[in-house]
């Protein structure tokens, strides 16, 4: 099964002469890149949801705090540590 991870937009970054929108989105302290363009509005220090490298919508702190705990409860985050940059 695929999930998406919440994680906070760290920071923000143009490529490809602006045209695409790319951040470093930390997920417990472990940071990943993921494209912004679904959610143009996103800033830094928002939470989003990222899959597979894709952030699919902003949610609240509280929120992304709750998902991130069922996800370390069920097990399914250790996926995330083994594939650290």
């Amino acid at each position: 099964m695929c999930l998406a991870i919440p994680g906070k937009i760290q920071s923000i970054e143009n490529i490809q002469d602006g045209l695409v929108r790319m951040a470093k989105v930390s997920f417990g302290g472990i940071i990943k890149e993921a494209s912004l363009e679904l959610v143009p509005d996103a800033t830094i220090g928002d939470y989003v949801l990222v899959h597979v490298g894709v952030a699919i919508s902003k949610v609240d702190e509280e929120e992304a705090q709750k998902v991130f705990g069922y996800l370390k409860e069920a097990g399914e985050i250790d996926e995330l540590y083994e594939t650290r940059n």
